[in-house]
Parts: C-alpha cells; sequence; structure tokens
C-alpha cells in the first residue's frame, strides 16, 4: 500500500513538472512572436522603390555626334573634344513635371557617361576631356530631363567605343553590341527635402528587362530589389547619412551577365 501511495506521489510531481515545462515553452513562443511582430513593424521603415510614369515625352528627339576629336597634350594623355547635335529638345529648358524629386536649375541637358563613371551634365552641346594615351573608352550620352530622368529611346542616346592611340589620335572601335547597363542616378549628395523622393535611373544598351527575361538587381544599403521594367523608379525612406546603390544586369535565373558593363555600384551622401 505504502509502495501504491508512492508511486502515485512520484507520478503527480511528474505530471506538475511536465505542466510547468508546458507553459514555459508557450511563454518563449509568445516572445518569438512578439519579436517577429516588432521587426515586422520595423520593416514599415525600410527602403522602397516604387515604378513611375515617364513624365513628359520628347517624340522626335534625337542626339548625334557631330564630331569628335583629340590632340596630344605632352607624352601621356590627349584631349579629346566631341561635339553633338540636338534635334526636337531644347537644352536648358525645365521640364514639366509633378513630384518633388531634385531638378537641375539650369534645364534640360546631356548626360556624358565615360567608362561608367559618374556623369557629367552638359548643358551645351560639345565638352573636352583629357584621358591616357594608349587607352580604350566607353562614351554613353543621351539626352535628359532636367531632373535627371534620361530619354530611353536609341534615337536620344549614343554609346561608342573608341582608342587613343599612342599619337594621342582617336581611332573609333566597332560599335558595342553586348548588353549593358549604365548608372546614372542617384549622384552626389541630397539634402532637405530632396532627401525624401530621390530617383533612381539608369540606361540600358542592347538589353531589354521584363518579368520573363533579363532584370535589373538594385542592391541598396544591402536591401534588395528587382527591376522588371526600364522605367525611372522613385527611392523613399532613405536613411541619412551615406547610402551604397549597387544595379547589376542578370538573367532570368537572377545571375549576373557577363561584360564589361553590366554592374556598377555608386555611392551617395543624404544630409538634413
Amino acid at each position: 500500500m505504502k509502495n501504491v501511495l508512492l508511486i502515485n506521489y512520484f507520478l503527480t510531481a511528474a505530471c506538475g513538472l511536465m505542466i510547468t515545462f508546458s507553459c514555459n515553452s508557450s511563454n518563449t513562443n509568445n516572445n518569438t512572436t512578439t519579436q517577429d511582430s516588432i521587426a515586422n513593424v520595423d520593416s514599415a521603415l525600410a527602403i522602397e522603390v516604387t515604378p513611375l510614369p515617364h513624365a513628359k515625352e520628347f517624340p522626335g528627339a534625337t542626339l548625334t555626334i557631330s564630331s569628335l576629336g583629340s590632340e596630344k597634350l605632352g607624352n601621356d594623355s590627349a584631349k579629346v573634344t566631341i561635339k553633338y547635335a540636338v534635334q526636337n529638345f531644347n537644352l536648358t529648358d525645365q521640364t514639366d513635371h509633378e513630384h518633388h524629386m531634385a531638378n537641375s536649375s539650369d534645364g534640360q541637358h546631356i548626360h556624358f557617361i565615360l567608362n561608367n563613371a559618374p556623369y557629367v551634365a552638359l548643358y551645351k552641346p560639345e565638352h573636352s576631356f583629357n584621358v591616357p594615351i594608349n587607352s580604350e573608352h566607353y562614351l554613353l550620352s543621351f539626352l535628359s530631363r532636367s531632373f535627371h530622368e534620361s530619354i530611353k529611346t536609341t534615337d536620344a542616346s549614343k554609346l561608342i567605343k573608341f582608342k587613343v592611340n599612342a599619337d594621342g589620335k582617336i581611332e573609333e572601335q566597332n560599335v558595342p553590341t553586348e548588353p549593358s547597363l549604365f548608372y546614372s542616378r542617384p549622384k552626389g549628395d541630397y539634402k532637405g527635402d530632396d532627401t525624401k523622393s530621390v530617383l533612381l535611373d539608369f540606361f540600358l544598351v542592347n538589353a531589354d528587362i521584363s518579368p520573363d527575361a533579363n532584370k535589373v538587381k538594385a542592391v541598396i544599403n544591402g536591401q534588395e530589389f528587382v527591376l522588371d521594367r526600364w522605367v525611372p523608379y522613385e527611392i523613399t525612406n532613405l536613411p541619412k547619412g551615406e547610402a551604397t546603390i549597387q544595379l547589376t544586369l542578370v538573367n532570368a535565373e537572377g545571375n549576373a551577365l557577363t561584360g564589361d558593363n553590366v554592374t556598377i555600384e555608386r555611392k551617395s551622401n543624404f544630409l538634413e
């Protein structure tokens, strides 16, 4: 009889321990759920990238290169001068738009992008720049609205590849045919209201993007976005400080394409 009572006693104690352990486990799960909920709340402040419709269109806008020449400077460099012809598009005009992105007070311009470096805004159809002798270069030029959104047509853009030989003379190379991605915006420093809505813009050559084919992968401060439409995009919720933006042209499986101009990383500063 005593043995039976002892067995019942230990069984009762064991059940109590199991119930206590079960309750503690339940509390742990509840805490985890709460933490996940907090993380979700925080994610509401995450960076957002939103496609936008094109602003004012410019039917018939055309950019061509009327001349490209060079002269040797000293023993190791050359001065290159390029002249453009622009049709159905007025440089220095202000572009009509309804958003509040950074806008150039000098108006519409040409984006001059040498070797996928940060562009130079040209408000006159002529530009000179220095390069080393015995060097090869990609040069993309395209027409831009005053707030830096590119006009995404073949006629409004021109991509060339050229070499500056040992004599400082230009040798034009074959027109590039490989898929290429050129970075345009964001660029430089942003202050005040310009930090609230930021233009993300890039230029594609010999490439299309769509949900079922090539795409552009954008990584902004470590946050990844897949862009499947060649349109301007708006970045919001960027934190103050330095931002790192990387753009990569990828295939339908998400793998980076190969080529000289398929990925580029840039930094911009967002200030109070």
